[in-house]
Parts: C-alpha cells; sequence; structure tokens
C-alpha cells in the first residue's frame, strides 16, 4: 500500500474519475473493456456459459464509435476452427435486447458476447462468456490497474506482425513508402472522378465528390444520391429571389429532413422553416420519387459539426452561387494552392453567415450564443484531399498538362493533416505502436496509412495470417 501524500491523492483522485461505479456488484463498463481488451485473464481456463472452451487468438480492436465493442475478434469455440467477428462487451446477457442490438444489423457480425457474470436469462443469438470467473486478479486490484499507465498503453495484441520491423527500417524508407502508397490513394480517387465525368461531365463529378466528402464514411452514399439530383434541380432553379433558400429546401426536403408539422418547434426554427417551405412546397410534388426515406441517414455517433443537416445547408450556398466552381479553378490556376493557400480555400469554401444554420447545428437544436464557421479547417483538408485536388490532377492528366498535373500532386504531398480518427489510430497503433512519428505528419502520411491498410491489413485477419507486407518492408530496406 502506498503512503506518501501524492501516491495517496493520485490514487484517490483516479479512481474517482475511473471507477466511480465501482462500489456495485458490476463494475463500470469501461473496466470491463479494459479487461477484456488486455486479456486480463486466465486464458488457457476460459469457456463459454455452455461449457464449451474458448480460445481467444485476438481479442479485436477496440472500436470507440458506435456498433459492438471489438472489431475482427479471432476466436475458437470448443473443438471448431477459429472464427473472425466482432465481440460485443455488457454487463449482462439481458442488454443484447435491451440495447437493440437483437434489431441492429451493425451487431449480425458479433461472434461473442462477453458479460460480466452468468445472469438466468434466457441464451442470446451468440456464444456468451462471462469474465468475472476467469479474472487473472482480483476486482480491486483491476480497478487499480485500470487507472494506472499500464492500462492506457496499447496491448501486445494490438502490434501487427509489420510494427518490427517499421521499428528497424531506416526512417527515409518509411516515408517514402508512405510517399508512394499515398499517391496511390491519390491517384485512385483522381480516377474514380475521371471515370464518373466520362458519364455526367467535369463539373457534375466534382459536385458528387464533394457532396461524398460532406457526407463522410457515415452518409457518403446518401450525399451521393442527392448530388446526383443537382442537376434536375438546377433546371427548377428560380434565375431570382433568395436561391440559398432555395437550394437549402430542396437539399433537405429531397433528404426527408422537413417536418410536416411547423408548430411548436425550438425558438427560431419555425420561422426558418416557414421560409424554406414556401419554396419546397411548391417543388415537392415534382420529385415525389426521389424523396428519401429518414432510414437513409446515419445520425449516430456524428459531431454536431458533421450532421447531415448542417452539410447540406452549407451545400446550398456553394450551390447558389453560379461562379462556385469557376473560383475553384481560378485559385488553382493561380498557383497558390499548396498549404499556404488553404485559407484562400477555406475562404471560397466558407458560407457567409447564415441567419439560421450559423447558430444551429440542427433543424432541431437549441440556438448556440455565438455563431459558428459552417466549414472548419479540418474538413477543408477532407475535401481537398479527396476531392478538389485529384479532381485538379486528373483533368491535367486528361488534358495532357503535366505540369498542372505536378501542382497539384505538390500541393496534395504538402498539405496539412486532417483531424485524427478512430481509424488513424488504430493504424498507428497496429504499425507504429501507438507513437507518433515525424514522417507521419501531413495529410499525405495518412494517406498514406490509410492506403497501405486497405492494401495490407484488410486483407489479412488481426493475427496478420499471411500478410507480405513485413517482407516487403525488408525488400525496400535492402535487409
Amino acid at each position: 500500500m502506498t503512503t506518501d501524500p501524492y501516491s495517496q491523492w493520485r490514487q484517490w483522485r483516479l479512481r474517482g474519475g475511473c471507477l466511480e461505479e465501482s462500489g456495485r456488484a458490476v463494475p463500470p463498463e469501461r473496466l470491463a473493456q479494459a479487461i477484456w481488451r488486455h486479456q486480463r485473464l486466465l486464458r488457457d481456463r476460459m469457456s463459454t456459459l455452455t461449457g464449451e472452451p474458448l480460445r481467444v487468438l485476438h481479442p479485436g480492436f477496440w472500436n470507440r464509435g458506435a456498433g459492438p465493442d471489438f472489431r475482427r475478434a479471432v476466436i475458437r469455440i470448443g473443438e471448431g476452427l477459429p472464427v473472425t467477428g466482432d465481440v460485443e462487451v455488457d454487463a449482462s446477457r439481458a442488454q443484447w435486447a435491451a440495447h437493440g442490438h437483437d434489431r441492429n444489423p451493425a451487431y449480425r457480425g458479433v461472434v461473442l458476447h462477453v458479460v460480466w457474470t452468468a445472469g438466468g436469462e434466457e441464451a442470446g443469438p451468440v456464444p456468451v462468456m462471462a469474465l468475472r470467473p476467469f479474472l487473472d486478479a482480483s476486482v480491486e486490484e483491476l480497478e487499480v490497474w485500470l487507472c494506472s499507465d499500464a492500462a492506457m498503453e496499447p496491448p501486445l495484441t494490438s502490434l501487427g506482425q509489420c510494427a518490427p520491423c517499421l521499428r528497424q527500417v531506416a526512417p527515409s524508407v518509411t516515408a517514402a513508402v508512405l510517399r508512394q502508397a499515398a499517391l496511390v490513394r491519390f491517384q485512385g480517387k483522381a480516377r474514380e472522378l475521371q471515370a464518373r465525368a466520362r458519364q455526367v461531365g467535369w463539373e457534375q463529378s466534382l459536385w458528387e465528390g464533394l457532396f461524398r466528402g460532406l457526407g463522410y464514411r457515415h452518409n457518403l452514399w446518401p450525399m451521393q444520391a442527392l448530388a446526383e439530383l443537382i442537376p434536375g434541380l438546377r433546371e427548377r432553379c428560380p434565375e431570382s429571389g433568395n436561391l440559398v433558400l432555395y437550394w437549402q429546401a430542396s437539399l433537405l426536403g429531397l433528404a426527408g429532413f422537413l417536418p410536416d408539422d411547423l408548430t411548436g418547434r425550438r425558438r427560431g426554427a419555425d420561422s426558418y422553416l416557414r421560409q424554406v417551405w414556401d419554396y419546397w412546397w411548391r417543388e415537392r410534388s415534382a420529385w415525389e420519387r426521389h424523396l428519401m426515406p429518414s432510414g437513409s441517414w446515419c445520425r449516430q455517433g456524428l459531431r454536431p459539426a458533421n450532421h447531415p443537416h448542417r452539410r447540406l445547408a452549407l451545400a446550398a450556398h456553394w450551390l447558389a452561387r453560379k461562379t462556385f466552381i469557376g473560383s475553384l479553378e481560378r485559385w488553382f490556376g493561380s498557383g497558390e494552392n499548396d498549404h499556404r493557400g488553404s485559407r484562400e480555400l477555406l475562404a471560397l469554401l466558407q458560407a457567409p453567415e447564415d441567419d439560421f444554420w450559423s447558430r444551429h447545428w440542427t433543424l432541431g437544436s437549441e440556438p448556440m450564443p455565438r455563431p459558428r464557421p459552417l466549414l472548419g479547417e479540418q474538413r477543408l483538408t477532407d475535401l481537398a484531399v479527396n476531392s478538389l485536388l485529384p479532381w485538379f490532377w486528373v483533368r491535367a492528366v486528361a488534358a495532357n498538362n503535366p505540369d498542372l498535373a505536378l501542382r497539384a500532386e505538390r500541393a496534395f504531398l504538402g498539405w496539412p493533416e486532417s483531424q485524427d480518427n478512430a481509424v488513424l489510430r488504430l493504424c498507428r497503433q497496429r504499425l507504429m505502436g501507438g507513437q507518433r512519428q515525424r514522417h507521419l505528419r501531413g495529410a499525405a502520411g495518412q494517406q498514406g496509412l490509410l492506403q497501405i491498410v486497405h492494401d495490407f491489413c484488410e486483407n489479412a485477419n488481426a493475427l496478420c495470417t499471411g500478410c507480405p507486407f513485413p517482407e516487403f518492408l525488408r525488400r525496400q530496406d535492402g535487409s
């Protein structure tokens, strides 16, 4: 037991922050997840509630977003073959139905339900294992461990087989591989835009790329579907009037976001909704068969700034500016299109202050105390590296203009990094042991990392069985 005042204070403070529920019979979910993640278990004795031996070859990767708690675990039950799937950690079997997992398609890939203790509930649709009987230490000791640095470190099981190789090869080799992978990803996005341009033209292909960027990974396809309707919406766009409201009404209406009942809304929403409905009631019948059901959209696990309501409000400002695409082309042609020109690009993509959307995250949210811009620098980077710069590059290639193509490529390689996310954190954890490396800085480093994961990690299981990336690295290093 620690006796010095600092250690006592730290233990008391951390326990208060980490384990505020520790007095209960069931520990907080964070402790249960940490136990599973680090496998603080008697691994050679584990079994399911039906008595079948359980062997965990890989506990999976901790998922901090929506869906099952651990992804791509590898387990073997009884004498069966190893299976790969997701793992959900709950306090009891009853929470499987109580939390709606039985109705949520995201949980169809769960191969093991991990609970704290075996209760009297009926068996669920997947095998169940209870943690409590197989702990490798007392609950009290594990609670203290949870508040230590050791619990915060990524477990050894999270490291890929390439991690030792990446530590051994020269930093210049790692940087070169990342740069090459980043350009592969960059050019792949460009070729997708080019393929679409053959069908709908260059300008429409860019609109679709920008909309996909606004949708991010959660709402990519609903945004794509809306973008495909832009030519028809443009034909019906009035020559005068409030064009921003026309586009906001059209996009929000087609997306299924406009409520039919305009009364009893939050302060400030009634007036705005009446204005957009003044446009939408005249248009709705013409677009009846294109209306999107509300289930098309993912609204869970999104930051307020990424909510589709707000993203569509921003896109409406772009569409209302008839010179929007031309202004982007002039920005690129000016040569001020590297990371130093990001401020100029942000100014072009930023919407002016919007009476409603500058102070609301969604149609139903409370007003914010101060106005917020509709586009931030991090989302600007995503749009630049995933849509704009690839589009300029492939247009230059198609026009046989190597100078312009090189300009787009250099801008991409020098662009500042985007916002960190769970996928990138997992990439660094698998490949770099969770450490940030100097050669990973910048958007291109992030894109290269994602491409390596796509080409190698996603084609191997969590144990890296048969992955050729370590051998590829050794060859690049000449070892």
